[in-house]
């Protein structure tokens, strides 16, 4: 009996050592929950003992509560910081919360704690499929002073359109096109914002689809897991009701991609002198500027693989020619890797973050999260990419900003862009990877 015993303790003892083995060995998702759980405390204990600040809620509430009472003319819908500027999906999302919360602050805080949460979870599972960023290094996406004030001190639609888009790019990841787009498409309908993303999402869906495919992604019909049902998410239609009964003042009031904003609360180019921050010469020389970088970046890295971005686009008329000769219907699709999604959706919002007349501190949550990705995927030792991060957040808490922190942000921005440019590009598709890559993922 005792020998029995003492075979089953030892049998324990060694299940206990091998799982402690492997743990060891692959710390990568027991340390992701580890930080949920810790970060949901933290996130708790901000949102019990800092005291609120109030910008722009009382703003979405009144806004909201002129929609509820029947006005459908935007240029009507008004809060204490100005007219209603985002799409119709904003109104919508809003009167949800203000149904659930009762228009109270401290109710919508704890909803934001759970968004937070939600945020996070997603954006650490799109981590952990990519496996760019060592394990330890996930605890940079927690340790933001500003993010968790965005979120839960602050209330910003921002946290809504950013979650969606993480979301849509889980979709796309898995190769879900057209629910990527649908979801896509909320987040877009929430906060203009998100169509910083828009150029390398079509980039990848032109290499992914053919072109009767990228237009079937564009209408927002989707196939839900080979069901028969359909469901068509468009933006005419979420901002149908204003479209109807006032047309120019919602077209002009939630998609003013020309609004100017105000130079004290940007954070980037503040070392510019006002009179030419708001001038549309300067708004144009960004604007040439971001498609330039675009276009740069999406011939020589992100289409190097298959000659550059024209001989992509060559490439998939000749496919479309010979699908009507041949009147086959049948698609032509090629799976990507998910390296390659990733890098092109962050690399091409991050261009998008750097070229941006300007950044309110709310925008920290439109690209922070994929800045460890980025200082991973550039050729930096560890320590500088820890310097690097370190320097963005700084940037980002100094109050108000100054030219000094400006230009030391547009540095930064410009030392990882510049890292990004000079790495080693990811072959786009599955079915191939490079020696180099493939090694480097073995020593994370």
């Amino acid at each position: 009996m005792a020998a029995k015993s003492a075979a089953a303790m030892r049998k324990n003892s060694h299940r206990s050592d091998h799982f402690f083995q492997k743990l060891m060995k692959h710390p990568k998702l027991p340390f992701a929950f580890a930080l949920l759980f810790a970060d949901s405390i933290l996130v708790t204990l901000i949102i019990a003992y800092v005291p609120y600040t109030k910008i722009d809620w009382d703003a979405y509430m009144s806004q909201v509560t002129g929609f509820l009472e029947g006005e459908r003319d935007y240029s009507n819908l008004k809060g204490d910081t100005g007219p209603l500027v985002y799409p119709a999906g904003f109104l919508y999302i809003y009167s949800a919360i203000q149904y659930v919360t009762g228009g109270q602050v401290y109710p919508a805080q704890i909803l934001f704690g759970f968004l937070y949460m939600l945020d996070l979870a997603i954006v650490v599972f799109i981590y952990l499929k990519t496996d760019v960023v060592p394990w330890w290094a996930l605890s940079l996406l927690s340790l933001s002073k500003r993010v968790h004030s965005i979120f839960v001190l602050r209330l910003f639609n921002d946290c809504l359109a950013t979650t969606l888009l993480h979301a849509a790019l889980i979709s796309i990841i898995y190769q879900k096109w057209h629910l990527g787009l649908v979801i896509f498409s909320g987040a877009v309908s929430i906060k203009m914002n998100v169509l910083l993303y828009a150029p390398p999402l079509l980039l990848l869906m032109v290499k992914a689809m053919d072109i009767v495919g990228v237009i079937s992604a564009l209408a927002g019909a989707a196939l839900v897991q080979r069901s028969s049902y359909k469901f068509v998410v468009h933006m005419i239609v979420i901002g149908l009701p204003f479209v109807l009964s006032h047309p120019a003042s919602y077209i002009s009031k939630a998609f003013d991609l020309g609004r100017v904003f105000i130079h004290f609360w940007s954070v980037n180019f503040k070392f510019v002198p006002e009179e030419i921050f708001v001038s549309k010469a300067f708004a144009l020389s960004l604007l040439v500027a971001h498609l330039s970088l675009l276009l740069i970046f999406a011939h020589y890295r992100w289409c190097r693989h298959e000659g550059g971005l024209f001989a992509v686009v060559h490439s998939k008329i000749i496919q479309l020619k010979l699908r009507v000769a041949r009147r086959d219907p049948s698609p032509t699709n090629r799976v990507l890797q998910t390296d390659h999604i990733v890098t092109t959706m962050f690399v091409g919002n991050f261009i998008g973050i750097i070229c941006a007349r300007s950044l309110h501190y709310q925008f920290y949550s439109w690209y922070f999260y994929s800045l460890p990705y980025l200082l991973w995927k550039a050729p930096f030792i560890t320590l500088l990419r820890l310097l690097l991060f370190a320097a963005v957040e700084f940037c980002w808490n100094v109050f108000p900003s100054n030219s000094y922190s400006s230009i030391l942000l547009l540095c930064v921005h410009l030392i990882i862009l510049g890292g990004l440019w000079i790495s080693s590009p990811e072959y786009p598709y599955v079915g191939k990877t490079t020696d180099k890559s493939s090694s480097e993922k073995k020593a994370r």
